[in-house]
């Protein structure tokens, strides 16, 4: 079982939302280091005060995880200060609530980079060291998304359909390496952040953000291989696998709201 008891945790995209979240939860349970990458310089230094006000010893680096030469100059920068990353938590996510044809090539290309392109580089770059010592978990928070189609989020669900593909074929090829090496791949509904600000379900609940993020850090602990919230998300890959694609559109599109789910969505604006 992984445990974050002196453990070097990173989190990309935790300065707000669930990553601000599992940060605090990861140093409650005693990481010796919370590493923080993000974006926002502001988010940023405030939740860096705000935990080590209470005695824990956080990092905060700046990072543009859609940049390369960014995420290999911070991974140097942690690789020679700590010798590398325990638990990798790869958080950093976008999202556009639009039709495709509104979208313009900017905003595929970058939801492309942020939420499916950042994780990979990211992890390609700790993962050598996990190897050698033979010890490493890698949390990949995908979605729901990632595995049943949605209006007004087409690009978000490729990007997160390809996290779930990656994840768990990643997840095989470091189970048939020696060592204590794991992959767990999170799949929730949404998150009642400012990140799906107007989203609207009438039957699958919101998920409230505490709760989301004790329950990734729980399965994290356990090692568990997928981490799906709220429950009803399991059933998604056998309805997917027994219904014919009309009645999985009516079933879950239209009976249970999904389709219409981003009608009113605004975002963090």
């Amino acid at each position: 079982m992984s445990s974050f008891r002196d453990s070097i945790v990173l989190i990309t995209g935790g300065a707000s939302g669930i990553g601000k979240l599992m940060g605090e939860l990861s140093l409650q349970r005693g990481a010796r280091t919370l590493v923080i990458w993000d974006r926002d310089p502001e988010g940023l230094d405030k939740v860096v005060k705000d935990f080590t006000a209470k005695g824990w010893n956080v990092l905060g680096q700046r990072v543009e995880v859609t940049d390369l030469s960014e995420i290999q100059r911070a991974a140097r920068e942690l690789e020679a200060k700590f010798g590398g990353v325990d638990i990798l938590i790869n958080n950093a996510g976008i999202v556009v609530g639009k039709d495709f044809e509104e979208h313009d090539h900017v905003e595929i290309d970058r939801t492309m980079r942020v939420n499916a392109l950042a994780p990979m580089h990211v992890t390609r770059e700790f993962l050598p060291g996990m190897l050698s010592r033979g010890k490493g978990h890698v949390v990949n928070i995908a979605s729901a998304a990632g595995m049943t189609p949605n209006p007004k989020m087409s690009v978000y669900v490729a990007s997160k359909f390809a996290v779930v593909g990656w994840s768990d074929s990643l997840r095989i090829e470091l189970e048939r390496k020696p060592g204590n090496l794991h992959v767990t791949t999170v799949t929730p509904f949404y998150i009642n952040t400012g990140m799906f600000h107007g989203v609207t379900s009438p039957i699958v609940p919101i998920l409230d953000p505490v709760r989301a993020a004790t329950k990734i850090i729980r399965a994290t602990e356990k090692d568990r291989i997928w981490c799906r919230m709220p429950g009803i998300v399991y059933a998604i890959p056998l309805f997917k696998g027994i219904l014919p694609q009309r009645w999985f559109d009516v079933i879950v599109g239209k009976w249970f709201g999904i389709y219409r789910s981003m009608e009113d969505f605004k975002g963090r604006g």
